[in-house]
């Protein structure tokens, strides 16, 4: 607005928007109040002469966050605002806002608006182009724009005040483009150069515009630049939409091509077409979007998504879905805010309650009458049969482009009457069932708000400051809500109405799964009820699979955990999953993979307290799931678990099978453990944890086995199951000495043979011995090593326990080997090969034949090393053992080396580097040492074949490694090579 402030014509107040919300009297400025007070003010004074509900008034200002005290506060805002634009002693019947029928209006006579004064601009501007006086028309289109200025409604809250924000700043860029298009016809087209082309930038897809750069780039000389833009503006046509220029833009390209002065040049003719405008409807266009948000969080790219102009000559349908609470409703009426501008006939709403409590679904019959009368239909008009009111209806919309927006809807059939027949109109539809019947063009499932964005909207309900306070109560609460939107507004509302609380009171307060849904309350706004409202639509199978499904042991779960617990077909579980997932309630976050929401799952467990016999059913099946794939998975084998239940039903094929469904569950494994000890299933928890530590160990997944096996040695006393206290003991120092913590494991060890008779048993005691063996042999002490050997072999051959054999002889075959005992060795390898092989494992049937192969390695047998090295190499891949995979390779090479075949053995060492580098450095200990190994060799390869740098490169390497120093016998091999490299004779030694 302009620095006049005084009068304009008759009109005694003036009242400013575009920019801070001012007034003035007979020229006086006068004091408006705080920012919410002439929050109310633009609400209705930007509905000049129109009555505005006190719930519309209250939706306008405060959007979500009603103020407790409800439309009593309104009077508090309107009495000052009375006050203040009335002259003194006007009756409140004479106010410029007089109330009316439940809600106030505002008087405009005597008023004037500037955004009046913008309107009486533009409208002069076009009325000089059209009467063929562009020079007016271009000062008419610049008094508008410095009218509208940078900032609307500067600093006013509310969903009013953000819409009328974005409406008014619509109408900038339209003004642009006028005032430009008058500058190109008065000849002045060099100044319109750059402003066009960021018009050109923010509408890439706007033809005209393109059209009226061409001509300012022709007039200032640029015919090629001109050229250019057409061809790009076809390409992007073509290329992203499918479709070529219109007629407006193929005229200028053939006049740029033809120089064409007289219709690319100069001002046009009088009475020609003005700059595109507003055109006049003789029909009222209706807008019945209610008030959303005023501020959307994390929604981005799901808007972007169905912001997307579409190319169809028909409706297009635009399907939003997602559980309840997550704030579908409030992104159905953003989206259609910002589609709103597409349809020039019209905004449509209705909501079909098929989830309002207390309230009847609206029938098809119902919504069809009230939308005929919406588009001008009168009362007789409007027929009673739902075929005939179909017909009346795309009857009444074939002409029209309307927006739909259709919210909380139950099935495609529900829908499919309510469509509107006019080609470019849009229906957004919006429920928490996924429809697979509608024929959508797009489709947005919503989630819950992930933690930055659950942040961002708990800071701004509760305050920035106050949040800040207590940050980690903050991200707590975020957490328990689980990001969904409904929930961080309920917790937001009972802070904000209890403003004593701190955040870490609530957090406390929602502490477990019945307290954090008991707390989610406030008013009439529940998440639990909200949650019953979808679970009273299911089937009956479907809520049992619900209830069942909210006590899986892991968050993400398969088909084949929902068929254990349902004690249903695969097939069968998993139509009831897509079923569920179909009503919102299950989360699919990858082919064949299931979750309940945290939110969802607590809803669930709860109803699953109600059937205490089924639950425990469901409960137990899911638990043992995972106790067979351990058992039938783990190098022991199902007969190394002599206790609790054996496999029988369990649906692998074989142990591979059983692995790879144990990879799938990723992260989660370790929380079966803890889920089991949770519920007070100590056996299941213990032998759970025993079953899963071979795999553990295998994967190189030491920390979690290890909280594993601590969460079920706090259960072990409260087993059932007397070998449960030396099993796991056992267990924890297997997992010690994998990891080269020999000590540590020597420990535990020694716990399990200290244990009392009652608790003793023969098998954990020989695992315990044998255990101490392969410690004290890598400590350096095989003495002791032999004693604790000899010993747990004598009560593995008793037992008959193929995997106790095993390992006990290989791991004497290797004291042996470190005593130059060459045919001892092998003898013990012999052996244990025979058990191996009636194990079946082939990861202990590969370390067998590696091990016996290095005997004969060092023995200068290269032919018989080679084969059993490859076919060692080949069962280490099969059992997905990286490590022992990596290491027989290298071995190999060194076999391949030693038979003179030195191409072959540098193959594989550097086949074995690679291997190597897909193990963690976080959490295999035998990483480095391996890579100083495997380099070592590869330089002694290099050496003997006459590549002297790359081999001095190796050894280099080798000294370089972290932890070289802390293993004396590497780092002096690698010297000694560097020495023979003639690497100290250059000075190279470090």
């Amino acid at each position: 607005m302009s620095g006049d402030c005084g009068t304009v014509g008759e009109a005694r107040w003036r009242i400013a928007v575009l920019g801070p919300v001012r007034a003035w009297r007979d020229g006086t400025p006068l004091e408006l109040g705080p920012v919410r007070r002439r929050a109310v003010l633009a609400a209705l004074v930007l509905r000049p002469d129109t009555r505005v509900s006190h719930e519309q008034l209250l939706d306008d200002v405060w959007g979500a966050q009603p103020p407790p005290s409800g439309r009593r506060v309104l009077p508090s805002y309107v009495y000052p605002l009375r006050k203040a634009l009335d002259p003194p002693g006007t009756p409140p019947a004479h106010s410029v806002i007089r109330s009316d029928r439940g809600g106030y209006r505002f008087h405009t006579d005597g008023v004037r608006l500037d955004t009046a004064e913008l309107t009486a601009h533009a409208d002069a501007a076009r009325r000089a182009w059209t009467s063929g006086d562009p020079a007016t028309a271009a000062d008419r289109f610049a008094e508008a724009l410095a009218l509208l200025g940078d900032e609307l409604l500067t600093g006013l809250p509310g969903p009013f005040a953000h819409a009328e924000r974005q409406r008014l700043a619509r109408r900038r860029p339209a003004l642009q483009r006028d005032r430009l298009a008058c500058l190109v016809d008065l000849g002045r087209s060099a100044e319109t150069l750059d402003g066009l082309a960021v018009l050109c930038a923010a509408d890439p897809y706007d033809e005209a515009l393109a059209a009226l750069r061409m001509r300012a780039l022709y007039s200032s000389g640029r015919q090629a630049a001109a050229l250019t833009v057409h061809q790009e503006m076809r390409t992007r046509l073509r290329d992203e939409l499918g479709v070529d220029p219109g007629e407006e833009l193929r005229r200028a390209h053939q006049a740029v091509l033809r120089r064409d002065d007289g219709q690319l040049r100069g001002p046009r003719p009088p009475g020609a077409t003005p700059p595109p405008g507003p055109a006049p409807r003789a029909r009222r266009v209706v807008d019945d979007l209610p008030a959303g948000p005023t501020r959307l969080v994390g929604r981005d790219p799901e808007l972007a998504l169905l912001g997307e102009e579409l190319t169809s000559d028909g409706v297009t349908v635009l399907a939003v879905d997602g559980v309840a609470g997550v704030g579908k409703s409030a992104f159905v009426l953003h989206t259609a805010r910002t589609l709103r501008d597409r349809h020039p006939d019209g905004c449509l709403f209705a909501d079909l309650r098929t989830h309002s409590a207390g309230e009847r679904p609206l029938a098809p019959q119902r919504v069809l009458r009230r939308l005929l009368r919406s588009v001008g239909a009168s009362g007789s008009e409007v027929p009673e049969d739902l075929d005939d009111l179909t017909a009346a209806w795309r009857a009444a919309t074939s002409a029209l482009r309307l927006l739909l927006v259709l919210d909380d809807v139950r099935s495609a059939e529900q829908i499919r009457p309510l469509l509107p027949a006019g080609p470019g109109s849009t229906v957004l539809v919006a429920g928490r069932r996924r429809l697979p019947g509608l024929d959508a063009d797009r489709r947005v499932t919503l989630e819950p708000l992930g933690g930055g964005d659950g942040l961002t909207l708990l800071r701004d309900l509760v305050g920035a400051a106050r949040a800040d306070r207590e940050p980690a109560a903050t991200r707590q609460l975020v957490r328990l809500c689980d990001g969904l939107p409904l929930a961080l507004r309920i917790a937001g509302a009972r802070l904000q109405t209890r403003p004593s609380w701190t955040l870490t009171s609530l957090v406390e307060r929602m502490a477990g799964d019945e307290r954090r849904l008991g707390e989610l309350r406030a008013g009439d706004r529940s998440v639990e009820a909200a949650f019953r409202l979808s679970y009273d639509h299911l089937a009956p199978e479907q809520r049992r699979g619900f209830r069942a499904l909210g006590l899986a042991p892991t968050v993400e779960f398969d088909v084949l955990t929902s068929a254990a617990m349902l004690h249903r077909p695969p097939q069968e579980a998993e139509r009831l999953l897509e079923s569920l997932v179909d009503a919102s309630l299950l989360h699919q976050p990858g082919p064949g993979r299931y979750r309940l929401h945290d939110l969802v799952r607590a809803h669930a467990r709860r109803l699953a307290a109600e059937t205490p016999d089924e639950s425990a059913a469901a409960r137990t099946a899911g638990l043992r799931l995972y106790l067979d794939a351990g058992r039938i998975t783990s190098d022991w084998g199902p007969d190394g678990f002599p206790t609790g239940p054996r496999p029988g039903d369990a649906p692998f094929a074989d142990w591979q099978d059983a692995d790879g469904w144990l990879d799938a569950a990723g992260g989660e494994l370790a929380d079966v453990v803890a889920h089991a000890a949770a519920l007070g299933e100590a056996d299941q928890a213990c032998w759970i944890a025993e079953a899963l530590s071979d795999y553990f160990a295998r994967r190189g997944r030491y920390h979690e086995c290890r909280g594993a096996l601590r969460t079920a040695l706090a259960q072990a006393d409260a087993s059932g199951d007397p070998r449960m206290p030396g099993a796991l003991r056992n267990c924890m120092g297997i997992t010690d000495v994998y990891q080269g913590r020999h000590d540590q494991g020597r420990v535990w060890f020694t716990e399990v043979l200290q244990l009392d008779g009652a608790r003793a048993d023969l098998r954990e005691q020989a695992r315990a011995l044998g255990g101490l063996g392969a410690a004290e042999l890598h400590a350096g002490r095989p003495d002791h090593a032999l004693v604790h050997l000899t010993a747990a072999l004598a009560v593995a051959r008793r037992l008959g326990d193929n995997w106790l054999n095993a390992m006990g002889l290989c791991v004497l075959g290797a004291l042996h080997h470190t005593r130059h005992r060459h045919e001892q060795a092998l003898a013990c390898y012999t052996a244990a090969l025979t058990h191996a092989e009636a194990n079946g494992r082939p990861r202990m049937i590969s370390r067998t034949l590696a091990a016996t192969a290095d005997v004969h390695l060092d023995l200068g047998h290269f032919g018989e090393a080679r084969a059993l090295y490859r076919h060692a190499a080949d069962l280490a891949q099969r059992s997905g053992d990286v490590l022992l995979h990596a290491i027989i390779l290298t071995r190999m090479g060194s076999a391949e080396h030693g038979a003179g075949n030195l191409p072959a053995a540098t193959a594989l060492h550097h086949q074995a580097l690679a291997r190597h580098r897909t193990l963690s450095p976080l959490s295999e200990p035998h990483r480095d040492r391996l890579e100083r190994d495997i380099r070592y060799r590869l330089g002694r390869t290099y050496s003997a074949a006459g590549r002297v740098p790359e081999a001095r490169e190796q050894f280099r390497t080798v000294l370089m490694l972290p932890g070289a120093d802390g293993h004396p016998d590497q780092r002096a091999l690698a010297l000694e090579a560097l020495r023979e490299s003639g690497a100290e004779g250059r000075g190279e030694l470090p």
